[in-house]
């Protein structure tokens, strides 16, 4: 399984150039708020697959964290297993092999994807020299292989179990066939997360799709969250989104009934600007597109 996105991705490459094309930026981390309106979940058991990239790891701490979940992370390797605690409800996959990971998925009610393939820096970059780093996506780890295959085996093997829900974590821009972030390694990986995104929409299942704007590792929990469609937030000043945040929508979304089959561009307001959200019924009140 590739590990999760150049949503959280190493700064050293996909990072300089999400900076660019989404607004990225790196800040100090502090604690994290939970504070949400929530229904009850009922010891619900939630797999967060991607579990050990920046996002995912904050989304499985935030589920141990709280008692009404039963969480479980999928990883790729044991290394990132032991980087997250390395507890047994931490299972090691391929998403690009179904077998692999079907033992992760028993008996679980929930399901957060928060994987992605992963380009890597060409190391002939020379950052004293100026220009641009190129990019490439490692054999068998292109975006076709890992944010569509990969992910249509998650949704295919949860569907099977018969998950109540699923919410996949994409990013904005997947309305621009010429989008920056297509021209990384000739990978188009907007166009396979897209083409993921409709395949999880047509399932049948019930789902929450989170397209998240240029991500940050910053403090969650102290910011106003801003809803959108078809990119429309790319066109704003506010286009970012700190992991923390990202994380807890995707927890509040298996809260609330409003969530369910919505699929919603995701940022937030700089810190100082705006109210912290805190209710989170309204916020996905605010959406009505189901793609």
């Amino acid at each position: 399984m590739a590990s999760v996105s150049f949503l959280s991705t190493p700064p050293s490459s996909i990072g300089f150039f999400r900076k660019r094309c989404l607004g990225m930026t790196s800040g100090p981390r502090r604690g994290l708020s939970t504070k949400a309106m929530a229904t009850d979940t009922s010891n619900l058991s939630v797999l967060v697959t991607g579990a050990g990239g920046r996002t995912g790891q904050i989304a499985y701490k935030k589920l141990k964290e709280r008692p009404e979940y039963t969480a479980r992370g999928l990883v790729r390797t044991e290394e990132s297993k032991n980087k997250i605690g390395g507890a047994d409800d931490v299972f090691v996959g391929d998403i690009r092999n179904i077998e692999s990971i079907s033992q992760a998925f028993q008996g679980i009610d929930a399901l957060i994807i928060l994987t992605s393939a992963v380009p890597k820096m060409k190391p002939s970059f020379d950052p004293s020299k100026g220009g641009r780093p190129e990019f490439y996506f490692e054999d068998g780890s292109y975006p076709e292989q890992v944010d569509w295959i990969g992910q249509k085996n998650q949704i295919d093997t949860a569907k099977e179990i018969g998950v109540k829900q699923i919410v996949l974590v994409g990013s904005m821009g997947g309305t621009d066939v010429n989008h920056p972030l297509n021209s990384i390694g000739n990978g188009n990986i907007l166009v396979w997360k897209r083409k993921a995104e409709q395949y999880l929409a047509d399932s049948g299942v019930p789902y929450t799709i989170i397209r998240a704007g240029g991500l940050q590792d910053k403090d969650g929990g102290i910011r106003e969250l801003l809803v959108g469609k078809d990119d429309e937030l790319l066109k704003t000043d506010t286009r970012t989104i700190a992991r923390a945040d990202v994380a807890e929508v995707c927890i509040q979304a298996l809260q609330h009934e409003e969530a369910k089959n919505k699929a919603f561009d995701l940022a937030s307001k700089p810190e100082g600007e705006g109210t912290p959200t805190t209710d989170f019924r309204s916020l996905f009140s605010q959406i009505n597109t189901r793609f």
